[in-house]
């Protein structure tokens, strides 16, 4: 009989319990709130239970498992338990309990149970760690967004898309934003890249972009890739204008060939701006620059995956 561990995590967050409650609640938003998640699939959902697929780093790697979660609204609880585990993990559960405090302060305890897969030592520390870093990281995120000013945080928050249409084979447009390991010698304003794809269709990829004016910006992100379709990717180290930078390359097959989406969701560090922009600088001069910024960005690399597909068609 293998072991059963245990962990809790707690912490006190300085707003309604029923508003810290909807943000666990709201999975679809966890890889803009929480640091850890990286991209979650909704599976299944009904009232009350739904069954979904994270993907997730842990340590300094990425995880992905699937887990159905039971929510409990009148209770302010909401539990979680894997139905399939990444090794060293054989099995995890736990809950989220929201314990109002007052009308405005709220206590948050986050429990995990594991067991490790044969109960190897090294894997219930590894496991162990893992807890212990996602979930100090998840409760500090969640009460930094709890807390935030109601409607504050709006002009912090940027979504937007950028489209290009491609005469082409999707299939040729999804290799070139798949195979960002040839960034170096096909974009302009790459000029470092490092990626390791250990598991297949997950990457771990970091970069060096230059900017208009010739600074350098090193960021590191895990991109789920979903042969032919998707790639969804989340930042893990951002230019200092950003607390969060998630996005999606998304090729559709169209009449004329394929439709390519590019798809950014930011959340910006208002502390950054003045040094990052100059005196006088706002958020709204940061909204603009950051949405430039990327948009340019994702639009060159868009045009010459289409450059790329299109040359292929007239090659053969």
């Amino acid at each position: 009989m293998t072991n059963q561990h245990r962990a809790e995590h707690r912490i006190t967050v300085e707003a309604p319990a029923r508003a810290v409650f909807d943000l666990i609640a709201d999975v679809d938003a966890w890889p803009r709130v929480f640091p850890p998640t990286v991209h979650v699939d909704v599976l299944e959902r009904t009232a009350g239970e739904e069954r979904i697929r994270i993907w997730a780093t842990a340590n300094d790697s990425v995880k992905t498992w699937t887990s159905r979660r039971v929510l409990d609204p009148a209770g302010l609880r909401v539990s979680f338990r894997q139905e399939v585990s990444s090794p060293p993990v054989a099995a995890m559960g736990g809950e989220w309990i929201i314990e109002p405090q007052s009308d405005s302060t709220t206590l948050v305890r986050l429990t995990h149970d594991f067991r490790a897969v044969d109960d190897d030592p090294e894997g219930v520390d590894w496991i162990t760690r893992a807890i212990d870093r996602n979930s100090d990281a998840e409760l500090g995120a969640l009460k930094r967004a709890a807390e935030q000013t109601p409607g504050g945080g709006g002009e912090l928050s940027l979504h937007f898309d950028d489209v290009v249409e491609v005469a082409g084979d999707p299939a040729e447009v999804y290799e070139f934003l798949y195979d960002a390991g040839q960034w170096e010698k096909r974009l302009p304003h790459v000029n470092r890249v490092e990626l390791d794809e250990s598991t297949p269709n997950l990457q771990l990829l970091e970069m060096d972009t230059l900017t208009p004016n010739g600074a350098v910006h090193t960021t590191k992100s895990v991109r789920v890739c979903f042969p032919a379709g998707t790639i969804v990717y989340k930042q893990l180290r951002t230019p200092a204008l950003m607390t969060v930078h998630n996005g999606c390359w998304r090729v559709e097959a169209s009449p004329s060939g394929c439709t390519v989406t590019s798809t950014h969701t930011v959340v910006l560090n208002p502390d950054a701006v003045v040094p990052v922009l100059g005196e006088g600088a706002t958020v709204q001069d940061a909204r603009t620059f950051v949405r430039d910024a990327l948009g340019r960005n994702s639009t060159a690399t868009m045009l010459l995956a289409k450059e790329h597909a299109e040359r292929a068609v007239r090659d053969r």
